[in-house]
């Protein structure tokens, strides 16, 4: 492969801004979800769809950009994905009808999905593995502090200005990323795949499927998630029943982005002190503590902003501590197919958290403690499912022995 003059590399600043498009756009409208339902004149259920239809579209994207882009090569599938994500956001604003609404979001999310898939990429293809590790904790710390905000600065534009300028946002942030990859971006994929064969892709993931432990850990980052997407498909909707606006959701909502980011960063120091299995126990057992407040403040009947907020919280404080860890032993189970284990667990946790968001609204319609119960049972599966991976690990190294 030619390596590229840093001359004409495409800078991480571009690449952050490709990659933080389809994270921003998910989070930014979910504060305004019950104010759109309510202008549109449609159901919850039907609102949730453009939530839930992002995510399922992600999903499936994902697993879509990355053998295309081998084949026809990194700059045709980005721009063209850029495009879509842009072209999304403009039917999405000017939609007259929650039709049209959830046609934009899909828009959004298959061209964002291709966004956050090459812009990773593309910055090993230039550094290489090594080279390529700082600059990609930059591009994580940006998409980390977005996700933090949006649903904040959602919020504050819903309430000024009405749930359509939410995406002008996203529009403006589409429109001069694909402006400035069109002139700066080049090819960076000089070893491109002859076919877009399936039969060999279905076969590397039968093989990450029996790899010991790994669907264990995999099925328990999955849980701890479909927590968090359990609560961010309800709470907009909670918050409105007890009174509160899509501001005063985003501005809550950072307590649990703070958490998870402490959780995260917690994380890296235990790992120098205990073991991988040691952290995600401690966090799995953390996220359950806050789920079984919250589900205490339901059953008691005394939710507010503070006791709805505050439990989960700690729910993604310890989710930040077990996730990254989970994740890193997920991938690590399979030896020669690490790329497709990784695509996998995300493809697994994005397509549970679509079905979850989903059934919210309709868990709702019976009260929120039907919801409580549901954040309660998942750190517990997320416990069942770790322990079932530490088990096939120790299985396995006791059949080698």
């Amino acid at each position: 492969m030619t390596p590229i003059p840093p001359s004409k590399a495409p800078s991480v600043a571009l690449m952050t801004l490709i990659a933080m498009a389809s994270p921003l756009a998910l989070n930014l409208f979910v504060p305004a979800m019950p104010d759109a339902a309510r202008e549109l004149q449609t159901d919850v259920g039907v609102i949730q769809l453009s939530f839930t239809a992002y995510l399922f579209t992600l999903a499936f994207g994902q697993l879509l950009s990355g053998p295309l882009a081998d084949h026809l090569g990194r700059r045709p599938i980005l721009l063209a994905g850029l495009a879509l994500h842009t072209l999304g956001s403009l039917l999405a604003a000017l939609a007259p009808d929650v039709v049209m609404l959830i046609a934009g979001r899909v828009l959004q999310a298959l061209g964002g999905s291709a966004a956050m898939v090459l812009a990773r990429t593309i910055i090993i293809d230039i550094y290489g593995r090594e080279g390529a590790a700082g600059r990609m904790g930059y591009i994580v710390m940006a998409i980390a502090i977005a996700q933090s905000i949006a649903p904040t600065v959602g919020g504050y534009l819903n309430l000024w200005a009405g749930w359509n300028a939410i995406f002008y946002v996203s529009l403006c942030m589409g429109a001069v990323a694909l402006l400035v990859a069109a002139l700066q971006l080049p090819e960076t994929c000089h070893e491109r795949s002859e076919s877009l064969r399936i039969k060999p892709v279905i076969e590397r993931y039968a093989q990450v499927f029996q790899s010991a432990g790994y669907l264990g850990y995999a099925l328990s980052t999955t849980f701890i998630a479909a927590a968090f997407y359990m609560f961010v498909g309800s709470a907009p909707y909670i918050v409105d029943r007890l009174g509160g606006n899509s501001a005063q959701f985003g501005t809550w909502f950072l307590a649990v982005s703070l958490a998870f980011m402490a959780g995260s960063f917690l994380s890296t120091r235990l790992a120098r002190r205990a073991s991988i299995d040691q952290v995600v126990l401690a966090g799995n057992l953390t996220s359950l503590t806050g789920a079984v407040c919250l589900l205490l403040f339901a059953l008691g009947g005394a939710l507010n902003f503070m006791t709805l907020f505050l439990p989960m919280a700690l729910v993604t404080f310890g989710r930040g501590l077990s996730q990254p860890n989970a994740q890193s032993a997920a991938i690590s189970c399979s030896t020669t197919s690490a790329a497709t284990a990784s695509g996998l667990m995300g493809f697994i946790q994005l397509l549970t958290g679509a079905l979850i968001a989903q059934l919210m609204p309709l868990l709702l319609g019976e009260g929120v403690l039907p919801i409580a119960v549901c954040i309660c049972l998942a750190p517990l599966a997320a416990l069942g499912s770790h322990a079932f991976a530490v088990n096939r690990q120790r299985q396995q190294l006791a059949e080698t022995r």
